[in-house]
């Protein structure tokens, strides 16, 4: 079971401090780490850096030995799927830069896919959901309210393909997803994107999977395009 973490009291914040240093390369891949004096560096007690080190061992970020003691592991075993992983990722950009690109390549070859499925396979439940994300999209009043109706879409169309590994994707997907729609939403006023994902529906509720794939190719075009022009506009600002 994914070991998450609510970055809310001493535990959680202990526990992105230490993520965000492995992560970012503060604390390279095969060091050793000296829980006593990251103890006297947080401020914290023992028994909270060793809590903390057990949450990142699950994610495969550390490890202990025998007369080795702690030590990073390297990248190759961290577990990058893991939602709180892609979190503090997106969040820090020095961690990893290029992680959206990599997230939305990801979704260039899952939700063409899925939207495929789901008009061979999507029930009237699914079209309800997806009618409802797509209002809510249309009534966002902040860029909050929209990334929450986008998430909804993407994540019941995951839903819709009846394949439950697909649907257990939306952890990752939904992570990703969200912080991509804060930078984007937050940054720049956007056109309108219900007709986009409008024409994902109707290809569903048509049970056209060749349309439906095509349309969500050409939203997840649209989003790429979005992303470029806010990075493109930071860079300018710097």
């Amino acid at each position: 079971m994914t070991n998450r973490v609510v970055a809310r009291g001493l535990h959680g914040q202990i526990v992105e401090e230490l993520a965000r240093r492995i992560l970012s390369g503060q604390v390279p891949e095969g060091a050793t780490i000296n829980v006593a004096e990251l103890q006297t560096d947080l401020g914290v007690s023992l028994t909270a850096v060793r809590e903390a080190l057990k949450v990142l061992t699950a994610k495969g970020l550390v490890d202990a030995r025998q007369k080795r003691g702690t030590y990073v592991r390297p990248r190759a075993d961290w577990n990058l799927l893991d939602p709180d992983m892609i979190r503090w990722q997106v969040t820090d950009a020095d961690a990893r830069p290029g992680l959206l690109e990599d997230l939305h390549e990801l979704r260039g070859i899952v939700e063409p896919a899925a939207a495929r499925l789901a008009a061979l396979r999507g029930e009237a439940a699914h079209l309800t959901a997806l009618d409802e994300a797509l209002a809510a999209m249309e009534s966002a009043d902040d860029h909050h309210d929209a990334a929450a109706a986008d998430l909804a879409f993407h994540r019941t169309l995951l839903a819709a393909t009846g394949n439950e590994l697909l649907t257990k994707l939306e952890m990752i997907m939904e992570t990703g997803l969200a912080d991509r729609d804060r930078l984007v939403h937050k940054a720049k006023p956007l056109a309108d994107p219900v007709p986009s994902h409008r024409r994902v529906v109707d290809a569903i509720r048509a049970q056209d999977p060749d349309g439906a794939e095509l349309a969500m190719r050409e939203l997840l075009a649209r989003s790429a395009d979005d992303l470029t022009e806010v990075r493109d506009s930071r860079r300018g600002r710097q």
